[in-house]
C-alpha cells in the first residue's frame, strides 16, 4: 500500500483551505511557505546519506522528534511568535491528516507553544494622524488619490487588502457605507465618513478630467499611474514616503493607520463590540489588544479621581 507523502498532501491541505476554509491568497501563501519549510527540513534531516531519497518522505516518517528538531532549527534565528505561527501551521496540517485518516497519529499533539510577548500594535495620536493627512494635501492627480486612500482607510478602518480591493460600486455614497470583501471573501458593510467620501468625489472627479475614466462603469476605485488597480505594495510605499515628509516619531503602516482607527474609536467611548464588526474581527479577543489606550486613560482618571485610590 503507497503511503501519502507529505509535500503531497501539503498541496491537498492548501487546496482543502481554499475550498473548505475560503481563506485568502495571502493567508494560503502563508501556510504554504511555512508547510514547504519544515517538508525541506524533514526531507534532508531523514534521508541519511543519501540526499535524493530524502526528498520523497511520507506522512508517516514524521514523528515529534522531527518537530521538535525543526523547532529547534528554528530557534537559531527567528522569534518566538514567528516560531508560534509556523507550528500552529504544522497543527493544523497534522489534524487535517488525522481527520481524513492519512495518518494515525499528530506529531505536534505533546509539542508546547512558545510563549512570547504580546506586542502593542503601533498607533497615531489624533493630532499626528491629522497631519498626516494634511500632509497628502497636494493639488495634483496623485496627490488627491493619495488624500483620498489615507482618508478611507483611517476613516473606516478596513484592512490595506480591502482597500485596494474596491471598487466603484463598492462606494455606496447616498448611506456613507462601503461594501468590503474581508478575509475568508465575507463580505461586510462599513460606514465611513463624509470627509472620506468628499475626498473620492474630489480624486474621481479629477481623475475623469485627466483621463475620461468616469465612475459610471465598475472597476477599481483606486488607480496606479498605469491605470490599474493599485497594489498593497504601492500603498505602504507612498505612506512610507508621506511619513518621512511628515518626520512622525512613530514609524506607522498601513495596518498601523488601522490600528489608530480603532484605538481612537475606543478611546472616544465607543462599544467594544462595535468596533469589533467595524474591523471584521471573528473573535472579540483580537479587538481588545486595541483597549490599551482607553484602559491607560481610565487609570489615570482613576487615579486623579477615586477618594480611596
Amino acid at each position: 500500500m503507497n503511503r501519502p507523502r507529505l509535500e503531497e498532501q501539503i498541496d491537498l491541505f492548501l487546496q482543502a483551505l481554499v475550498a473548505e476554509k475560503g481563506y485568502s491568497i495571502n493567508t494560503i501563501r502563508a501556510y504554504g511557505h511555512d508547510l514547504k519549510e519544515f517538508a525541506d527540513y524533514a526531507a534532508k534531516t531523514s534521508g541519511g546519506e543519501d540526499p535524493k531519497a530524502s526528498r520523497s518522505i511520507t506522512v508517516d516518517e514524521i514523528d515529534s522528534l522531527t518537530v521538535r528538531g525543526y523547532l529547534g532549527m528554528l530557534h537559531r534565528k527567528n522569534e518566538k511568535a514567528t516560531i508560534a505561527r509556523k507550528l500552529s501551521a504544522l497543527r493544523s496540517f497534522f489534524r487535517h491528516l488525522v481527520r481524513h485518516r492519512l495518518t494515525d497519529e499528530d506529531p505536534t499533539a505533546t509539542i508546547l507553544t512558545p510563549k512570547h510577548i504580546r506586542r502593542m500594535p503601533s498607533y497615531l495620536s489624533v493630532d499626528d494622524m491629522f497631519r498626516l493627512l494634511d500632509r497628502t494635501a497636494e493639488d495634483t492627480l496623485l496627490g488627491r488619490r493619495n488624500r483620498a486612500l489615507f482618508e478611507v482607510l483611517y476613516g473606516s478602518g478596513i484592512r490595506v487588502s480591502e482597500l485596494t480591493g474596491l471598487n466603484i460600486f463598492n462606494v455606496d455614497f447616498a448611506s456613507g457605507c462601503l461594501r468590503v470583501v474581508g478575509k475568508g471573501g465575507k463580505e461586510r458593510i462599513v460606514p465611513v465618513g463624509e470627509k472620506a467620501l468628499a475626498r473620492v468625489r474630489d480624486y474621481r472627479e479629477t481623475l475623469r478630467e485627466k483621463t475620461g475614466i468616469d465612475m459610471q462603469t465598475d472597476g477599481p476605485l483606486f488607480l496606479n499611474k498605469n491605470k490599474g488597480r493599485l497594489s498593497t505594495r504601492s500603498v505602504a510605499r507612498i505612506l512610507e514616503a508621506l511619513v518621512r515628509k511628515c518626520s512622525l516619531a512613530v514609524p506607522i503602516s498601513p495596518h498601523g493607520i488601522r490600528h489608530s482607527f480603532a484605538t481612537h474609536m475606543l478611546d472616544a467611548g465607543a462599544d467594544l463590540r462595535t468596533v469589533q464588526e467595524l474591523l471584521g474581527h471573528k473573535s472579540l479577543s483580537t479587538t481588545q489588544k486595541y483597549t490599551h489606550v482607553s484602559i491607560d486613560r481610565l487609570m489615570a482618571a482613576y487615579d486623579r479621581a477615586h477618594p480611596r485610590r
